[in-house]
C-alpha cells in the first residue's frame, strides 16, 4: 500500500524509517522539535541484526565504511583481572553523529522539518496524515496523546556517564566493580568512546542535580579511584574533553505498538537499559520491519498488525534482560 505518514522525531528511529517508507513509494514528512541531528557523540554497537536492517535500507555498506568492527571483548575486574574474555561474531561500532549524517543524507531535502515541533492538535483524527509514526523517545507525546494504557518511564536507579577521547583502542572492554561499570571502545581508528554507569545511591543530591562538567568529572574520579590503569587514564582526561551524564530510565510494557493509525518504533515503543547495547539496533530493526509490512500488506491495519506481532514479544524481552542486567551489575549491593 502506498499513502502518507508523519513521522514524529528525527533521531535514529523516525529517519530510518523514513527512508523505509520512502523505498516504498509512501509521502512522508519528519517533524522534530530540534534544529538539527542531536549531537551527543559516543558510539554505538551495531549488531548484525541491526546491520542487516541497514541493508535492507539500503544503508549497509556505507555504515560498514564508517565504522569500526571488533569480535573480541574483555570484562574485567576494577584491578584489571580479567573475569572473561570472548572472541565471537562480533559487531560494528560506528559514532551516533556519524549514523545520524548517513540517515539525514539518505533522505531528499525538505523531507525532515526541523525546528518544527507536534503538538497535540496535529496527532487528532481527521488530519491530513494517514500513518502517524512515533518515533519521539522515552517521552513520546504520540505514545501519550494515543496509547491510554502506556505507564510512564520508571527510573533504573542508575545515572550513566559517556564520553571520547583522543586516541584509539584495539578492543571492547568493560569492568565490573561493585555497583559500578567502566567501559572502553573505539569510536574510530583514532577515537577512544567510553561509558560509565553507577547506583545513583553514591551520589549526593546536589551531585545528581548539578549540570556542571566539573562537578561530573570529580564524581568519575572518586568512584572509579583505583581502578584499572586504562580507567584511571580516561577518567583523569574526562574534564578536559566533556562529560555527558544522564538519569537512566526505561519503559514497562504496555500492550500494542499499533493503534488505529498511530504505530511506535525506537524508544517511545521500548526504551531500555543501556547494558546490552540493543537501544539503537532494536530502533533500526523496528524501521526495517515496519516499513516493509506497509510496502507488502494491502491495508494499513494488516500492515500494523504485523509489525506489532513481529516486534512487541523480542522487544519487551530485551527490555527485561537489559533491566535485569543493570540490576547486577549497578544496582545490586554486593558483599
Amino acid at each position: 500500500m502506498r499513502a502518507t505518514a508523519l513521522v514524529v522525531g528525527g533521531g535514529i528511529a523516525g529517519l530510518a524509517v523514513a527512508r523505509g517508507l520512502l523505498d516504498g513509494g509512501w509521502e512522508v514528512q519528519v517533524r522534530e522539535r530540534l534544529s538539527g541531528p542531536p549531537d551527543i557523540g559516543g558510539a554505538l554497537g551495531v549488531w548484525p541484526g541491526a546491520m542487516a536492517a541497514l541493508d535492507r535500507l539500503g544503508l549497509g555498506e556505507e555504515a560498514r565504511a564508517r565504522a569500526e568492527y571488533r569480535s573480541t571483548l574483555r570484562l574485567r575486574r576494577p584491578d584489571g583481572r580479567v573475569l572473561l574474555g570472548a572472541e565471537g561474531r562480533g559487531g560494528h561500532l560506528v559514532s551516533r553523529s556519524a549514523l545520524l549524517d548517513l540517515l539525514v543524507r539518505a533522505l531528499p531535502d525538505g523531507t525532515v522539518r526541523w525546528n518544527t515541533p507536534v503538538t497535540v492538535a496535529d496527532l487528532a483524527p481527521g488530519r491530513d496524515h494517514d500513518l502517524v509514526i512515533g518515533a519521539d523517545g522515552i517521552h513520546s507525546l504520540v505514545r501519550d496523546t494515543a496509547f491510554s494504557r502506556a505507564s510512564p518511564p520508571r527510573p533504573l536507579g542508575s545515572v550513566a556517564y559517556r564520553g571520547t577521547l583522543p586516541g584509539g583502542v584495539g578492543r571492547v572492554t568493560e569492568v565490573w566493580g561493585g555497583r559500578r561499570i567502566f567501559g572502553i571502545t573505539p569510536l574510530d581508528a583514532h577515537t577512544t568512546n567510553w561509558y560509565a554507569a553507577l547506583d545513583r545511591r553514591l551520589l549526593t543530591e546536589t551531585e545528581l542535580a548539578s549540570r556542571d562538567p566539573d562537578v561530573h568529572a570529580a564524581v568519575l574520579r572518586r568512584e572509579y579511584a583505583g581502578w584499572y590503569p586504562d580507567v584511571a587514564r580516561i577518567v583523569s582526561g574526562a574534564r578536559t574533553h566533556g562529560v555527558d551524564r544522564r538519569t537512566l530510565y526505561d519503559l514497562p510494557a504496555f500492550g500494542r505498538y499499533a493503534k488505529g493509525r498511530h504505530a511506535l518504533i525506537g524508544d517511545a515503543a521500548h526504551a531500555m537499559a543501556p547494558n546490552l547495547g540493543r537501544g539503537a539496533c532494536e530502533s533500526l530493526i523496528d524501521a526495517a520491519t515496519l516499513s516493509r509490512a506497509l510496502a507488502e500488506e494491502p491495508s494499513l491495519g494488516r500492515a500494523l498488525a504485523r509489525y506489532d506481532r513481529a516486534r512487541r514479544g523480542p522487544t519487551r524481552r530485551i527490555v527485561a534482560a537489559s533491566r535485569m542486567v543493570n540490576r547486577i551489575a549497578v544496582t545490586t549491593r554486593m558483599p
